[in-house]
């Protein structure tokens, strides 16, 4: 590889707020906050809003918008019975 022209890959602590689920992982993140983890290690802090654990998605809590009537229905629904001009 090329000196100098890579950025920085290391591993990094990623942090769910809404749940408190931690990960690490390796990434070119750039963070100012450090986190000490279980096994000693001080590696860079990157809060996230959702993951994996927090995700409707993935939770299983997510909503269908087909058992609610789906597109198609709803659109014969607001137009189908309209008289043709």
């Amino acid at each position: 590889m090329k000196e100098g022209i890579h950025p920085k890959y290391h591993d990094i602590c990623f942090v769910d707020l809404s749940s408190g689920f931690k990960f690490v992982t390796r990434s070119c993140a750039n963070t100012k906050e450090t986190i000490k983890i279980d096994d000693g290690r001080e590696l860079p802090l990157y809060k996230l809003d959702t993951s994996s654990e927090s995700h409707p998605f993935y939770t299983g809590t997510q909503k269908s918008l087909d058992t609610m009537g789906g597109r198609v229905e709803r659109f014969r629904n607001r137009f189908g019975k309209k008289a043709a001009k």
